[in-house]
């Protein structure tokens, strides 16, 4: 009987040690497939053209206005112009500035109360991408209102408090002074 319980244990043994062979490590499933990134360029792509079939309807709504178009994908018109002055902000310039921002309907967002006038330091800072570009095309005491598909404002992932995923944002803009970085840090 002993021999008997010793062979079944063995036996047990071996079954254990054959069952426990070494597994090997499973490699994560990548998405970098031409299928998966076609789908995705295909859904922007979509989401882009429908934003930008919304910009179109205000800017046909709106035929009195002289809307822009900009080389970077957005639109803006000029609520106040100033045509004496020719320097526009440029890197490393300290801009100050107003604005308020909506919906793609028109209804506010952030009032400009709510943000408070805003102190950028040109390529320098991060602010919305439209705002970036935007700044740099105004003059001194200019007021703009851009059009701005999601993409360059706060994209997919939104702003995590009124401003939803993909939301293209119409933001008026008062450029209220600016000046070099290096007068201003002599000052």
């Amino acid at each position: 009987m002993r021999i008997l319980k010793n062979i079944l244990a063995v036996s047990i043994a071996v079954l254990t040690l054959a069952s426990c062979k070494q597994q090997q490590a499973r490699m994560p499933i990548s998405h970098s497939s031409g299928e998966f990134l076609n789908a995705s360029v295909e859904r922007n792509k979509k989401l882009i053209k429908g934003e930008e079939g919304q910009i179109d309807s205000i800017i046909k709504s709106n035929p009195n206005t002289k809307y822009i178009a900009s080389q970077k994908g957005y639109w803006y018109y000029y609520d106040v112009k100033n045509d004496r002055d020719t320097l526009r902000p440029k890197k490393g310039d300290v801009a100050t500035f107003d604005y308020e921002i909506k919906d793609i309907k028109g209804n506010v967002i952030y009032s400009q109360l709510e943000l408070k006038p805003q102190t950028y330091v040109v390529d320098k800072q991060n602010i919305l991408m439209g705002l970036r570009h935007g700044i740099k095309l105004m003059h001194k005491a200019e007021t703009v209102t851009f059009l701005f598909p999601s993409h360059m404002a706060f994209g997919y992932h939104g702003d995590d408090r009124r401003i939803g995923t993909n939301e293209p944002l119409i933001c008026t803009v008062t450029l209220n002074d600016f000046k070099s970085e290096t007068k201003t840090t002599q000052e």
